[in-house]
């Protein structure tokens, strides 16, 4: 680890007070712990950090996804057919208690992990909640359009919740998937997903509907609602720039800006 500021989890809360959390919030929350700097107990401090400054009353979301039970060749290619059907045989099915993230970060894999949190059943973009609503929040995650308004992300919208980019990138806002369901134009595309489920005591490969969500521009997104607006606040937790604003508000804006930036 390098040299730097020791920080703790009263650093954290505060900081997180600070930037405008407080209790009986509901929080979806995207992180990069190596940006926070020298935290003293890692991701467990941060995560304990989170949940006190909402409280009891409050929520902690954080999307768990598992990129790695998709069909191997969506992202990538250059196997063999008999490779190909020796991964497809073999490849488990989703287990919400057992099954780990794909590339969410060391908090978020920590998170999914604790007693109390409820992890909702989407085999590919699943999320982790802690809390007086995680139970709602969580149940009832359909394969189809798993991103929409019956989602996780639906619910989060309908409780007005929060989002905080810990230290995350701009582009990493789960939460602007929501409104490409909402969009009035044709930029995002049906696609048809693979996947491995349970079927009585067989396990096979079925399929789903979705959109072809697209984060590219995620980021531009962002910056434009930054400056044409008054809702993100900007500050420091730990050592990270992070980001906190009204998920309904961003998420509406972004209903416009695609359907003005997209083609």
């Amino acid at each position: 680890m390098e040299k730097g500021k020791l920080i703790t989890k009263g650093h954290i809360v505060t900081d997180l007070k600070r930037m405008g959390v407080a209790k009986g919030m509901t929080l979806i929350v995207h992180s990069s712990l190596k940006s926070i700097g020298r935290v003293i107990g890692g991701p467990v401090s941060v995560i304990l950090a989170l949940e006190e400054a909402v409280g009891a009353d409050g929520n902690i979301v954080m999307p768990t996804q598992t990129e790695h039970l998709c069909d191997p060749t969506e992202f990538e290619d250059g196997y063999t057919d008999e490779e190909l059907k020796l991964i497809r045989d073999n490849m488990p099915i989703f287990h919400p208690d057992l099954t780990p993230t794909s590339y969410m970060g060391f908090i978020p894999e920590t998170f999914r992990k604790q007693d109390g949190v409820y992890r909702s059943p989407h085999p590919h973009t699943s999320f982790a909640t802690w809390g007086k609503d995680a139970r709602y929040l969580t149940q009832e995650h359909g394969h189809d359009f798993s991103l929409n308004e019956h989602s996780p992300l639906g619910k989060l919208y309908e409780l007005g919740g929060y989002i905080l980019l810990l230290g995350a990138p701009t582009n990493s806002n789960t939460s602007l998937h929501l409104a490409e369901y909402r969009q009035n134009n044709t930029f995002v595309k049906e696609k048809i997903w693979d996947v491995k489920v349970k079927e009585g005591t067989e396990e096979v490969w079925t399929t789903y509907r979705d959109i072809n969500n697209e984060s590219d521009d995620f980021d531009r997104l962002f910056d434009d609602f930054y400056r044409e607006t008054d809702f993100v606040k900007e500050g420091m937790i730990g050592e990270a720039t992070s980001y906190f604003m009204p998920m309904r508000q961003m998420v509406d804006y972004a209903v416009g800006w695609m359907d003005k930036n997209r083609n």
